[in-house]
């Protein structure tokens, strides 16, 4: 099985680095040098970590292959892949990325959306639900605000907390009377 652990961005000086954004919750034995990466696109790929240095916040990884800025610059965008069998039964504390994309959002039996992204960050993860309309709207991942995912079935259960999913929309949480502007008229 093949599992997503990161994917490259831009360029990072003139000897070939690249910034990554980190998509697993173990980058020091991820990010080490000799490791291999299957690469999508397969053209960019395989890639062998010469180097991995953390720059603030930011995974910075030099590839054996790549020598040159330039050669850096057209790896933007790539996934990078490792194989694993490590995905045992015991792995219960989270979900990864490709586990959730495309799993419908409810809010109780109604359908509200799909899943089309989780953005790991420091402090909360968040899903990305893509609604009908192709709105996106961004929902901790956190037990209180979905508190079931449901791989095997295929969906994601949510309890949103008065506004979530109308905070963007005409009104929504966001137009309120307080905040509306006076009618014509209003000042007789």
């Amino acid at each position: 099985m093949q599992l997503q652990v990161a994917r490259i961005g831009k360029p990072h000086g003139i000897r070939g680095e690249v910034t990554v954004q980190v998509l697993t919750d173990a980058p020091g034995d991820r990010f080490v040098p000799g490791t291999e990466f299957v690469v999508e696109p397969a053209s960019a790929g395989p890639l062998t970590i010469l180097s991995a240095r953390w720059n603030k916040d930011i995974l910075l990884l030099g590839f054996e292959e790549i020598e040159t800025r330039n050669e850096a610059e057209t790896l933007r965008g790539a996934k990078l892949f490792i194989e694993t069998e490590e995905l045992g039964e015991d792995d219960d504390e989270g979900w990864y990325e490709h586990e959730l994309v495309g799993l419908e959002a409810r809010v109780g039996s109604e359908v509200v959306g799909t899943i089309a992204a989780l953005t790991t960050l420091p402090v909360q993860d968040l899903l990305t639900v893509k609604t009908p309309e192709g709105k996106e709207i961004l929902v901790p991942f956190v037990e209180q605000i979905v508190p079931e995912v449901n791989v095997a079935e295929g969906f994601v259960l949510i309890t949103p907390p008065p506004g979530l999913f109308g905070i963007n929309e005409e009104g929504g949480a966001a137009d309120s009377d307080e905040t509306a502007p006076a009618e014509a008229g209003d000042d007789d």
